[in-house]
């Protein structure tokens, strides 16, 4: 697919995750293949210009990291403007505007899903950053505020008139947050709404099967993903092959979870230095551990490291308890694998099983309310 300028890879997105999808998270799920497209931590247009170290260290990026696009947030015109020049200059392909994240930070200032029940002011906003740069503006937004208030056609349409490149919908409304079932028909009636841009959907997918049910259910030119990355860093190579083939590859072996996530606190201690690197890596490995088979041990003693040591010492550990669950060739005893992942789109919705949940869970962080 095309996304203004660019022929991309594939029609795969790495959603952007507050304190998670950083260069090292993006490098590395390049890396494993099948992405077209990434997008950075969201970061303040404010901060940015003021050249805060904590936003530069969020858009920071690496010649292995392109396609690339950073996400604004913010209310007041000039500064969207004016930062969307800096993220230009900074080389990113692409300036991709939070309108649906419904983070308190966010919304209390005016970004966020706040932007979608004001379009006129919304599309004057988003017009200057056109105008002020070379590069696509895009734009991430939630089906509307609530249900009384799905406004994301109509913006949807609205920036489409004033040149948007491509709209990004989750498909929940803000005030319910990650609860509750994805609306794959308002998705739909999002791609229904605009005329030639691209429309990509989000919002629970954490298989390949999901995002190949979006893609046909909806109609959308393409898929975000972004916690379903944590869970399966694999999911955009595996998705590709099965939109190209048809054929669903396994999920990976414990082997390979285990030399990918070795790979990704390494990467984290050099961008971030050993200490605070294996620190905030706290917050991650867990999320690879949810497919590990049994792991509280690990669990628990991640949340500890402060060094490469530490994390070496924390994964020998691991192994020598977890082989009591394995067979004796190593792979993990079939009563102890975990259940099989499915999108809350893809369920019965009258159904009463293992898979019922009111509320999604989504990586805790430096953010209070995702």
């Amino acid at each position: 697919m095309r996304l203004g300028p660019y022929e991309l890879s594939s029609n795969l997105f790495l959603s952007p995750l507050a304190s998670y999808t950083n260069l090292p998270m993006r490098v590395t799920v390049r890396e494993l293949g099948g992405l077209g497209w990434a997008t950075t931590d969201l970061v303040n247009a404010r901060s940015l210009l003021e050249r805060n170290p904590t936003a530069l260290k969020l858009v920071a990026s690496s010649p292995e990291d392109r396609p690339m696009a950073i996400q604004l947030f913010g209310s007041v015109p000039e500064e969207m403007r004016d930062a969307a020049v800096m993220c230009q200059e900074l080389g990113a392909q692409s300036v991709d505007i939070n309108m649906g994240c419904p983070v308190k930070k966010v919304t209390k200032i005016g970004g966020g899903s706040a932007m979608m029940t004001e379009l006129n002011k919304t599309a004057a906003l988003v017009r200057g950053m056109i105008d002020a740069v070379k590069i696509p503006i895009t734009a991430k937004m939630r089906l509307g505020w609530d249900e009384e208030n799905l406004t994301a056609p109509d913006l949807a349409r609205v920036l489409e008139g004033v040149g948007v490149a491509a709209i990004f919908v989750h498909g929940r409304t803000r005030a319910q947050g990650f609860a509750g079932r994805v609306n794959l028909a308002g998705i739909r009636s999002v791609v229904a709404a605009v005329r030639s841009i691209p429309v990509i959907g989000n919002g629970d997918i954490t298989t390949p099967l999901a995002a190949k049910h979006m893609l046909d259910e909806t109609g959308c030119a393409g898929v975000s993903i972004g916690r379903g990355a944590f869970y399966d860093p694999w999911i955009f190579r595996r998705t590709a092959h099965l939109l190209r083939t048809g054929e669903l590859l396994p999920e990976p072996d414990f082997a390979e979870r285990l030399r990918v996530l070795r790979r990704h606190f390494e990467r984290y201690c050099e961008f971030f230095g050993e200490e605070h690197g294996s620190r905030l890596f706290r917050k991650v490995a867990p999320w690879y551990a949810k497919r590990f088979g049994p792991s509280k041990p690990f669990k628990r003693s991640i949340l500890a490291i402060n060094s490469r040591a530490d994390f070496a010492a924390a994964i020998a550990e691991y192994l020598e308890w977890r082989a009591q669950f394995c067979d004796e060739h190593g792979a993990l005893k079939e009563k102890f694998q975990p259940e099989p992942m499915m999108a809350s789109f893809m369920r019965d919705p009258n159904a009463t099983d293992v898979f019922d949940r009111d509320a999604i869970p989504v990586p805790k962080g430096a953010v209070d309310t995702w």
